[in-house]
Order: C-alpha cells, then structure tokens, then sequence
C-alpha cells in the first residue's frame, strides 16, 4: 500500500531534478527548478493523473515496473531505488526478473551522448528510455504502453519502425530477434512478464510461434540501417548495440559516417526533431 511517504519522496526526488538533466527542453515559466508532473509522467511512461495520485497518497499498490519506471526518471542511486521499493511495500526485482534498473554510470554515459539518437532497452527488448535526437530518427515513443514499448512486439505485429529492409533481410532480422529472445528466457526462466509477452506474441504471430518452436538461439546483431525518415529522407547509418555486463541492458546507437550526406541529415533531423518535441 503506497503510503504518504512514497509521495513524499516522489515529489521530492522530482523536485531535484533539472529538465536539463533529464535531457528536457527547460522552456517556459518555472515555479521550480526540478521537473513538472507532466515531465515525470512522460519520462516514466505514465499518466499525470496516476503521478499526481502516487505523490498524494490516493494510489495504491503501483507495480514493480512503475516503481522501477519512477526509478529510471527520477534517476535515483541503488539505495534510493530500494528505498522507494520499501515505500511501495515492495522487494526490489530479484535475479529471476530481467533486469530494468538504469545504474548512475550508464545514466552519465547516456548524458554524454545527448546529441547522439540512443536507446536502452532490457533483455527483452523492452525500451526503458530513448533520448530526443533517437526519438526524432525513430519516432516518438512516449506515448507507448504495455507490449508496444517491446521491440520483438512492434516487429511481429506489423507496428515495427522505420528501417528499411528486404524481404531476405527481414526474415533473417526476425530470426535473430526471436533467437535473441530465447537467450533471454534462457537466463530468465522465471520472469512472468517475459512469459506473458511470450505467449502473447504465439497468439499475435505464426511467424514468431514458427521461429520460436525452432528452438533457435543466439544474438542480435545490427551493423548497417537504412532509415526511411519523412521528414528528411533516407538515411544509411551505423547501429551499435552495446550490452551492459551483469544487468544485460542493451544500448542502442546511431551514427552516421563523418563528412557524409547522411550525417547532414541526422544533424538536421536532429535540430528540426528537438523543435517538434519541445512545441
């Protein structure tokens, strides 16, 4: 049962928080230097209404993902972090549950490439957060929920990006995600949202059931994309997954060749993308 400290805290670990820190355009008027309820609902992946009932006590039981979803936008320490699980009357995730938890050091090195399209997605390809310049490449992923943020999901149930691929390419794209996959659920046998989006994506896909009775397993691995963007046209760029050792987040990243046309164009998408987001 949240309590009238779980708000307490929320509020003011929010309250501490520069937009600017939190990659956030800090225009406009502020009574605070910390973020506003709607920031830390964007950030969280939440409603404003359910952030201002948790900071008011009026919510009850929020689920570990919320909690941990707090976590990531509030950019709380390890101590921090089990201090809001306890609040929340909650154990933070074991080693059975794939982990969401974005550590301070990979949070400083995300800050360093603020110019630079990156995402960090969990085991299961569950995005846990993207900064602007990936969001203008991408797409806007604020406003997903439940099985949307899953990049397995979005890629099976035909609501994938903006990569352009060939029909060979595509079917050896979705091998490796499905066998990707069943690493995971290799080395988190336990964890029940994993399960869920399992079954979930059986039913949704016979593709993705085919693949996965293969009982094929295995990495995915990008190197080249060629982005089809609506704005500013085709973009050829290199994509970097970087694996967190021990936490087995996945880092997401996109550059373009120095001195290209494609590198123009990121450069733009990335100013034209930050405008459209902060109107």
């Amino acid at each position: 049962m949240v309590t009238g400290e779980f708000g307490a805290a929320v509020r003011r670990w929010r309250d501490r928080v520069s937009p600017a820190a939190a990659g956030l355009p800090a225009g406009g008027h502020r009574r605070a230097a910390g973020l506003r309820r709607e920031e830390l609902a964007m950030l969280a992946g939440i409603s404003v209404d359910y952030v201002t009932r948790l900071e008011q006590g009026r919510a009850a039981n929020p689920s570990a993902q919320v909690v941990e979803a707090l976590v990531r936008a509030l950019r709380l320490s390890p101590d921090e972090r089990a201090h809001l699980f306890g609040l929340a009357g909650l154990a933070p995730p074991g080693a059975d549950t794939i982990p969401a938890y974005i550590t301070p050091s990979v949070q400083r090195m995300l800050d360093r490439l603020a110019g630079t399209p990156v995402a960090v997605y969990d085991a299961s390809w569950t995005l846990l957060t993207a900064n602007q310049p990936y969001a203008a490449l991408m797409g806007d992923p604020s406003g997903w929920r439940g099985h949307e943020r899953n990049g397995v999901w979005r890629n099976f149930t035909g609501s994938g990006g903006r990569v352009r691929q060939t029909a060979e390419a595509r079917r050896a794209f979705e091998a490796a995600l499905v066998a990707d996959l069943r690493w995971t659920a290799g080395r988190y046998p336990a964890d029940r949202r994993l399960l869920r989006l399992v079954a979930d994506l059986r039913d949704a896909s016979g593709r993705f059931a085919e693949l996965w009775d293969s009982g094929a397993v295995g990495h995915h691995e990008v190197a080249r994309k060629t982005i089809d963007h609506p704005r500013v046209g085709p973009l050829m760029l290199d994509c970097d997954i970087l694996t967190v050792t021990g936490c087995d987040l996945r880092i997401m990243v996109y550059t373009a060749e120095p001195g290209t046309e494609d590198a123009e164009r990121l450069a733009l998408l990335s100013v034209l993308g930050t405008q459209t987001l902060a109107g």
